[in-house]
């Protein structure tokens, strides 16, 4: 009875972005990543249920363990009629441990055949290097064979990429987890440059610099942890981290809205213009999620206010991925948090 009383939020009422390369998207996608703390049928049956609410994004990924419940619940719905292939955008994943040489088609062609598709909408490479580590990994030292990134390496995995929608597997190419320093080494040499860059993006880490620097050069920002992913891994967190829902200018806003903190996070990316993937097994939270988007829109103040209560705090460091040499977690991201802490304080 309750499914059948969910509440529905018009597609079209969702904001909509225009790729570099014609493609047209939703302003707001489901994310999938949950496989630290649900199993793979739940996080499947958000999806089915996020889909008849009125989603039309969806940001999968190899490394997540879910993609063959998920490809379930993508044939259930096109054989329901509740959406179509063409209507849905499915984003996914290239994981650290296929890097080699022949290793993206493989990739590629289990991730289409566990989703039950023909095509992707958006290839992304997860990380930019090829340091694997195990689902749910904890952190127990560094591992011997992780490598730091190398412009060749990633280049050799671009050219797969590349391939692969010359191929008419892949619609568009994407990357993840860059910052500006990797994306000026490897922009000029692509052939096929990516469309949007997935990163950390939240209110109490809005990276201006790499965001302006994506919206120049025709990239898309798409946010993972957009509410400041409060049900982060352990092994991503540290003594003194920012809780986004306990700042006092956020907690104001949704004062004022009468809303939770957690709509405000999402109102205030699309508004800005990057695309937020927030993932919730609760069909009330997701549901919310889509819905604040289409009403109740922040103001220029309240957006000028949330733009200079920034707190430049990186959530998800990636500790697990250091190779031996590195220092800290802050030589993967070429120590630009640091800059942007230095620009915060002359400004």
């Amino acid at each position: 009875m309750r499914r059948m009383l969910m509440e529905n939020v018009d597609p079209a009422a969702v904001p909509q972005r225009k790729l570099s390369n014609g493609m047209i998207i939703p302003g707001i996608g489901m994310g999938t990543f949950g496989n630290d703390r649900y199993a793979p049928r739940e996080v499947a049956d958000a999806v089915y249920g996020a889909i008849k609410a009125g989603y039309r994004l969806l940001d999968c990924a190899a490394a997540y363990g879910n993609e063959r419940d998920i490809g379930q619940v993508l044939a259930r719905v096109f054989a329901e009629g509740v959406v179509q292939r063409q209507e849905l955008t499915v984003m996914t994943k290239l994981w650290n441990d296929m890097h080699g040489k022949g290793d993206v088609l493989v990739a590629c062609a289990k991730s289409l055949r566990d989703l039950k598709l023909d095509y992707v909408d958006v290839y992304m490479v997860h990380w930019p290097f090829p340091n694997y580590h195990a689902p749910g990994a904890v952190l127990t030292g560094r591992n011997p064979d992780a490598v730091p990134f190398s412009v060749e390496e990633y280049m050799s995995v671009w050219r797969q990429m590349e391939r692969l929608v010359d191929m008419g597997l892949v619609r568009s190419l994407g990357m993840s987890n860059m910052t500006v320093t990797k994306l000026e080494q490897v922009l000029p040499l692509c052939r096929i440059r990516p469309v949007v860059l997935e990163v950390e993006i939240n209110p109490t880490f809005q990276q201006p610099a790499l965001f302006d620097y994506c919206m120049s050069h025709g990239i898309l920002p798409v946010a993972y942890s957009p509410m400041g992913s409060p049900c982060r891994p352990e092994r991503d967190t540290e003594e003194g981290d920012v809780v986004t829902f306990e700042m006092p200018e956020l907690k104001e806003i949704a004062e004022t809205h009468g809303c939770h903190p957690a709509s405000v996070c999402v109102k205030w990316a699309v508004q800005r213009g990057h695309v937020p993937i927030p993932f919730s097994v609760y069909e009330k939270e997701y549901v919310e999620n889509l819905r604040c988007t289409t009403e109740d829109f922040l103001t220029e103040e309240e957006m000028d206010t949330l733009k200079r209560a920034d707190r430049n705090a990186r959530l998800i460091k990636g500790k697990v991925f250091l190779w031996e040499e590195a220092e800290s977690w802050r030589d993967i991201w070429d120590g630009e948090d640091e800059r942007n802490n230095c620009k915060t304080t002359e400004a």
